[in-house]
């Protein structure tokens, strides 16, 4: 069966120069205020010390909890700081805010992780496949790997509040 209409899920596409967590907060605060039932992980970022300006840490919306998501490996490691316990808490997250009947999915960022095939891909395709609309923010370097894991049916919204509640006002169960 094939639909004209894209399926809900939608990507605020921004550049590094973009703020792009406080857009995806403000977002989720108004429509949770408009008592929308929200699921999935939102990024905070927390400077731990001058020297150190990417502590990261994520919250659950459907429950408020926080998790850091970066790790600490110590003064000149050049690694990456992703610690994949807590990417395995984000998806235990979603998954359960699936499962405890969220309308609506944030996903703090469609980013090398996911771009490779990994992250929380899974999750994301979870809840489109079960019919619980998505948004996240895509960096303009990830376009083209977003739109390959969409098959291109999807929304490509501006980093702007006003855009992710149109579009979200616009699904067809929102009418």
């Amino acid at each position: 069966m094939t639909t004209d209409q894209p399926l809900p899920i939608a990507a605020i596409v921004y550049r590094p120069t973009d703020h792009i967590e406080p857009v995806l907060l403000e977002a989720a605060r108004a429509l949770a205020g408009e008592g929308v039932q929200l699921g999935g992980i939102l990024q905070h970022d927390i400077p731990t010390t001058i020297n150190d300006p990417c502590g990261m840490e994520l919250e659950d919306l459907a429950t408020g909890e926080r998790f850091p998501l970066s790790q600490d490996l110590g003064s000149g490691s050049e690694a990456c700081r992703l610690d994949p316990d807590a990417l395995a808490h984000a998806a235990v997250a979603v998954r359960g805010a699936l499962e405890r009947g969220a309308e609506l999915v944030f996903i703090n960022k469609f980013g090398a992780q996911e771009a490779s095939g990994s992250g929380l891909r899974a999750e994301m395709a979870m809840a489109v496949t079960s019919g619980v609309p998505v948004i996240t923010a895509v960096g303009e370097r990830f376009l083209d790997e977003w739109r390959h894991f969409t098959g291109g049916a999807t929304a490509l919204l501006d980093p702007k509040v006003d855009d992710i509640l149109a579009w979200w006002h616009e699904l067809p169960a929102q009418n």
